[in-house]
């Protein structure tokens, strides 16, 4: 989302319906043509968006994190935005299911190109290696820490054999071994992000090959062995344990990529009725700092946003700037909450 100089803030949700955890009937897997099913009925056009984002700026993403594992029961409903980030906080909190929206269809590329590399990728090293088409420099321990995992693949060259490899393995995973019916336009997308990460390598970051290059953002590498203000890393990538729940997740489809404008006429209301429908209820909502962007749509957002079921300890994780500036241009929407500060 937009670079700011920010850290985030964890909110209860105040104006949606709430519910409290009860037994759903959400399946505990999606068969592939399900789960094509629901990306495409709950996906609106793809629209734009000013950066190409193919991965976070939010640095203190993780501040958040030892409040949201203390306040929300793991088995909910995870809500997200934008890419990588989201795996993060659904380690953290381990939803049952999760649904990430995004304006761009890029996004939802990216998103499959991630589930592929899940699905490939029996652990965190070869994880790492096949997204950044690096092989390791020695041994690496499954225990090791985020900072060793990535030192390993730091200072080594991209390997063209590698790329070309994975690149075609992906898509072939995605569209011969799942059936998805990705376009001829979806498969270029892909393979233009991809090659950014094998560019980039672990040192790129939110203004890599961007129009909008910025040097205040964290690289890859940052976000993946940064901490929380306690010193604690809950990184998706920080540990196995972490890793294989989000594996595991995208092996049973349940992680679900949505093209969606957060005002849309569509995807969250489609959502919204789908989890009403099974019984289910949101229990976090990573929105980022979206709501810059929705001035004129702020009304529809609202009304989307009072359309889906929340449990009564549902949590919108934001990005906020450190000066209430920006937030005096939304109405509705408190500069502080009682209790909490920025």
């Amino acid at each position: 989302m937009k670079i700011l100089s920010a850290f985030l803030l964890v909110a209860l949700i105040l104006t949606a319906t709430t519910a409290p955890r009860i037994a759903d009937t959400l399946p505990r897997q999606y068969t592939d043509a399900e789960f094509w099913k629901l990306v495409t009925d709950f996906s609106e056009a793809g629209g734009q968006f000013p950066y190409e984002n193919f991965v976070s700026n939010e640095v203190s993403y993780q501040d958040v994190i030892p409040e949201l594992k203390r306040r929300v029961t793991p088995g909910g409903v995870y809500l997200g935005v934008a890419p990588e980030q989201n795996f993060t906080y659904i380690a953290a909190v381990q939803p049952k299911v999760a649904f990430i929206f995004d304006i761009r269809r890029q996004n939802l590329v990216e998103l499959l190109m991630y589930k592929a590399l899940f699905e490939m990728s029996p652990n965190r090293v070869e994880f790492v290696s096949r997204l950044f088409s690096r092989k390791p420099a020695g041994v690496i321990s499954s225990t090791a820490s985020a900072t060793m995992l990535f030192n390993a693949f730091q200072k080594v060259r991209p390997e063209p054999a590698l790329y070309q490899e994975t690149l075609q393995s992906m898509k072939d995973r995605l569209v011969r071994q799942h059936q998805f019916q990705l376009t001829a336009i979806d498969l270029q997308k892909m393979e233009y992000v991809f090659k950014v990460f094998y560019e980039g390598g672990p040192s790129m970051d939110y203004g890599y090959a961007s129009a909008t290059p910025n040097s205040m953002v964290p690289s890859y590498l940052l976000l993946m062995t940064g901490t929380d203000s306690g010193g604690q890393n809950s990184a998706f990538l920080a540990s196995e344990n972490r890793y294989q729940y989000v594996r595991d997740l995208q092996q049973k489809n349940l992680i679900v990529p949505i093209v969606g404008d957060f005002a849309g006429p569509r995807a969250i209301k489609a959502v919204g009725k789908y989890l009403r429908d099974h019984n289910a209820a949101v229990s976090v909502f990573y929105i980022s700092n979206v709501e810059d962007y929705l001035q004129s749509g702020w009304n529809a957002y609202r009304s989307n946003i009072q359309a889906l079921p929340f449990e009564e300890s549902a949590i919108f994780i934001r990005f906020m700037p450190r000066t209430v500036t920006v937030l005096r241009r939304i109405p509705d929407l408190p500069i502080r909450w009682p209790g909490r500060n920025w």
